[in-house]
């Protein structure tokens, strides 16, 4: 064999064993993971940590004992497998440690971020916690039934702001602007009057929708006595519970049992519960869990390449690609298998292409087919996506069934 022959034959070997991440000349030719199992999956034995980004050239887990602030106690390299996913199998029992990734893009490392897929953070969403979701469930959660429901045309909703229903110095309610202050019922004020769930209860209404109550990035959850108010629009941390409406932002144990201990209540009530979800834009943009993991797929871009901004926040995320419908549908399953949850409003619907909507529907309508689903069927300013395939009023009819 010549001299030449052998390095081409070494050369070629060497190009077939290269373990960094492919090129990509579009988000289209990203692979799509089929798994479910992205995120942390936990157990007594190991944590198992998964991240997709297929295009970046490193990633890192690190873990901490707290949620905001401190070293890292330990920093771990991500090892690249099939369909883009970054995997970690980190032994021992880690519950009540926090962590987040860290992405490497052309050739820097960016922020410290949870994944996408993170079921329970600390203070103000910054980590992740890990946790064994049966120790958040409260008393008699395995027997919490939804209640009866004879067609959608009989749903009286009922739209309310967690922190608002509970803050009135004359409220009589205990836990103002918590999910616990919605869960207490024989509330009155001075005068005698009915106030919070016994009052709704009072107005007949069949579902409460929830304005948004995942965590949301602007109000500071190290500074609660500021009592800052926000509408919830702004998500940050899609499948756990707002921070603040929890007796204890830190620890992320408290703000999931404390949610779920207000869709029982309510719904020993007699009360179906609706969430407000926002799955059409994130709180911030550059910074997002989604863009610092994996960037710019999770969003559309304008003509120039910049963010599209169809939602009037920033930026429209890209429910048209896999792996972002691949969330949304993940998400909203989450939701109503996790938090027994019986509808979800959808912000700015028109945002979102028809065929993810449909495919929401059908997944939920596998969960339990009286979970209602309905959102606004417009969009707050131009998109990318051709009107007929956004989810509008005006293309009801394509609506699966």
């Amino acid at each position: 064999m010549s001299r030449l022959l052998y390095l081409v034959i070494i050369l070629l070997f060497m190009s077939t064993c290269q373990s960094g991440p492919k090129v990509y000349e579009s988000f289209e030719e990203y692979p799509v993971y089929n798994g479910t199992d992205l995120g942390l999956s936990y157990s007594p034995e190991a944590s198992v940590f998964k991240v997709w980004s297929p295009a970046v050239e490193a990633m890192q887990v690190k873990l901490y004992d707290q949620g905001l602030g401190g070293d890292p106690i330990r920093e771990e390299a991500m090892k690249l497998g099939n369909d883009g996913v970054w995997e970690i199998s980190l032994s021992g029992d880690l519950k009540g440690k926090y962590y987040a990734f860290q992405a490497k893009a052309d050739g820097e490392w960016r922020d410290e971020v949870p994944d996408p897929y993170v079921k329970a953070v600390g203070t103000n969403g910054r980590r992740g916690m890990i946790v064994d979701l049966v120790d958040t469930n409260p008393e008699g959660w395995d027997s919490d039934e939804r209640p009866a429901l004879a067609g959608f045309n009989d749903i009286i909703i009922y739209e309310l702001h967690v922190r608002d229903v509970s803050m009135d110095p004359n409220s009589g309610i205990e836990n103002k602007g918590k999910f616990l202050g919605l869960a207490e019922t024989g509330t009155q004020t001075a005068e005698g009057l009915s106030t919070g769930l016994d009052h709704i209860k009072d107005l007949g209404v069949t579902h409460v929708h929830l304005l948004p109550s995942y965590d949301f990035l602007s109000v500071d959850e190290t500074k609660l006595e500021d009592n800052k108010f926000n509408w919830g629009y702004d998500p940050l941390n899609y499948n756990t519970p707002e921070g603040s409406y929890s007796t204890n932002p830190e620890d992320g144990n408290v703000r999931i049992r404390e949610f779920k201990q207000l869709i029982k209540t309510l719904h020993d009530n007699g009360l179906r519960v609706i969430l407000d979800v926002v799955y059409n834009h994130t709180g911030a943009t550059e910074p997002s869990n989604f863009n610092q993991l994996v960037p710019g797929y999770y969003y559309r871009q304008n003509e120039e390449g910049g963010f599209s901004d169809a939602s009037a926040c920033g930026n429209e995320t890209a429910s048209d690609r896999a792996m972002m419908r691949k969330f949304m549908i993940e998400s909203v399953k989450y939701w109503a298998e996790e938090y027994h949850m019986d509808g979800f409003r959808f912000d700015l619907m028109g945002i979102h292409d028809i065929e993810t909507m449909n495919a929401i529907t059908a997944a939920l309508d596998e969960v339990d087919p009286s979970i209602f689903v309905y959102g606004e069927g417009w969009t707050a300013g131009s998109s990318p996506l051709p009107d007929e395939r956004k989810a509008l009023k005006a293309n009801t009819p394509q609506r699966w069934n």
